[in-house]
């Protein structure tokens, strides 16, 4: 805690005491009288990979009859890269249809979360994916999370080798204690022995969340500059030669509070691919020992970045390192999002990336998800690999089961979306109601009905197929990464959010806050206009945010500081 000034939080009092997050998790587990955890339980069970939820629609009922809420919890996976066999899929399904809401949702880190697990049956679950050979270690939780990665094996013969290190680097991050063992897995401490230290980590792990992720140009369909450590690999002569370091990203800010805010990561330097664990182990021991621990909206690594400056930084990482980052490589985004549909790559194998809204597989009157995937599972040769957009991939797919595929998707009603618009394939969404605790208005259940009164607009101005950044969010705490979003909605009370409009396509530019507190007629009355604007007056190629800059609709924000302060410009024509 080198340089700590602000007395520390609660939060760094219940991570001291808890003898390296065992707490009294166990007792709270087998305390049948209710549905919840004690409350430091609660915080401990995030470094386990489980948040404690409730039912918000049922909450002032329950209320009413002098219940307490109906408690359940989610649970996250940590899976590097987002890739699963057809073996781990099928027991991930039956997990889901038999202890949680039989659904599954990828996230926006490339992995899976149940949700609706009742306190009864947690244990069970997180043992069930063990049983997968997965796990939630750190998923979430004070800690480097879920590390996600470029994972679309028809782009590049590099990205096996990418997500090694991906993988490389997760398992480097993994905490040593053995709590998660002992309460999920009855594993037995030795007796006589005390809790065992954690070499890195410390009895207080990290200050706040982190998080890694790497990216492979051309495509940045991961966001890598929202990353609190993005790495973006370097190819040369068909060899990957390393890796261009990117710190200091990330998303969450706070209505009204411009002391928080959402920052772009900054490119630092190059390191070699035999350099790079150090490098992070480096980059993440900084946040470790400087990072705030006495205000959380305040400890995420962005903000000990800005608090000390860049150059600071890097003469810190350096005298670690005992090493200078070398120069930075040439690179260029130029895809974001992913590509649908069925694509062949040179080995001959097929690769179907399928786009399901707002991440969520679960069975409808209109489309059988569940249990058409559960199908496919069990015949495909290949793998499944989630992406940072919420969609899936069908992943190596060999020439005899490409058709009893096809054939089991138009049996369940699976659209491969040949005929989608743009903006529905690329839109993004967090959960948020009913069960985040955090969410002002709606997200997951608002984003269809939005996306049908939008798509007319832009077919009405020729852009059916003109790719949009579309992010929603029920609060402004950063999921689903709105600020990046050409439109973002951001939930600021039921049935309001505010309006963020000119993010870069491909990630590198912020937002900027158009309108505040619309209902969803008047985003519907600000949005034509811009949209019918753009259909007419769009430079070739130009995307959406580019034209909203270029026609002073919006400000260009690149530093975070800047969000909030940058000022309003004035509609020209």
């Amino acid at each position: 805690m080198t340089g700590q000034t602000n007395p520390l939080s609660e939060d760094e009092a219940i991570k001291e005491r808890s003898r390296f997050l065992r707490g009294t998790i166990v007792e709270s587990l087998a305390d049948a009288a209710t549905g919840a955890v004690a409350a430091d339980d609660a915080k401990l069970l995030k470094f386990h990979g489980t948040y404690q939820q409730d039912d918000r629609d049922l909450r002032n009922e329950r209320h009413k009859q002098k219940l307490e809420p109906l408690h359940s919890f989610l649970i996250r996976l940590r899976m590097t890269g987002g890739i699963c066999s057809p073996e781990q899929w099928l027991q991930l399904d039956k997990l889901a249809r038999k202890y949680a809401n039989a659904s599954l949702r990828i996230t926006t880190r490339q992995t899976f979360q149940f949700h609706g697990v009742f306190k009864r049956n947690l244990k069970a679950t997180i043992a069930g994916i063990n049983h997968a050979l997965l796990n939630t270690i750190g998923a979430c939780g004070d800690i480097n999370r879920n590390v996600v990665c470029h994972n679309n094996p028809y782009l590049s013969p590099i990205h096996e080798e990418v997500y090694e290190w991906a993988k490389h680097l997760s398992d480097f991050f993994l905490p040593k204690t053995r709590a998660y063992y002992e309460v999920w897995l009855d594993e037995k401490p030795v007796a006589g022995i005390p809790p065992e230290e954690e070499p890195f980590y410390g009895k207080t792990f990290l200050p706040r969340k982190f998080k890694i992720g790497v990216a492979m140009p051309p495509y940045n369909d991961i966001d890598v500059f929202a990353q609190d450590l993005g790495l973006i690999a370097i190819v040369e002569k068909d060899k990957l030669v390393g890796f261009n370091v990117a710190v200091g990203g990330g998303m969450g800010t706070t209505h009204g509070d411009k002391a928080t805010y959402p920052r772009l990561g900054e490119v630092i330097g190059f390191c070699l691919p035999e350099q790079l664990l150090a490098v992070a182990e480096q980059i993440v021991g900084i946040q470790r020992d400087f990072g705030d621990r006495g205000i959380r909206k305040h400890a995420r690594f962005k903000y000990t970045l800005d608090d000390r400056g860049t150059e600071w930084f890097k003469d810190e990482l350096a005298a670690r390192l005992g090493f200078e980052l070398a120069s930075p490589r040439p690179y260029a985004f130029t895809e974001s999002g992913d590509r649908a549909g069925w694509v062949k790559d040179k080995q001959g194998r097929w690769h179907l990336t399928l786009c399901i809204l707002s991440g969520r597989i679960k069975d409808t009157e209109e489309t059988a998800w569940l249990t058409g995937l559960r199908k496919i599972a069990k015949i495909h040769d290949g793998d499944f690999r989630l992406t940072a957009s919420q969609n899936l991939i069908i992943a190596n797919v060999g020439k005899s089961n490409k058709p009893k595929i096809q054939a089991l998707l138009k049996e369940h009603r699976i659209p491969v979306p040949d005929d989608w618009s743009a903006l529905r394939l690329h839109a993004i969404s967090c959960v948020a109601f009913p069960t985040c605790g955090l969410a002002m208005a709606e997200s997951e259940r608002f984003l269809p009905g939005l996306l049908d009164r939008l798509e007319p607009l832009l077919k009405k101005a020729g852009l059916d197929q003109q790719t949009i950044q579309l992010r929603v969010t029920g609060c402004p705490n950063g999921c689903a990464r709105p600020y990046l979003g050409e439109i973002a909605l951001v939930g600021k009370s039921p049935g309001r959010y505010n309006l963020y409009l000119g993010a870069g396509f491909v990630g590198e530019r912020l937002n900027k806050l158009y309108k505040e507190s619309l209902t969803e007629d008047e985003i519907i009355a600000e949005l034509a206009p811009l949209i019918g604007r753009y259909g007419i007056e769009r430079l070739k190629d130009e995307p959406f945010g580019d034209f909203l800059i270029r026609a002073n609709i919006v400000a260009e924000v690149r530093v975070g500081r800047e969000f909030h302060d940058a000022p309003q410009q004035t509609i020209v024509g």
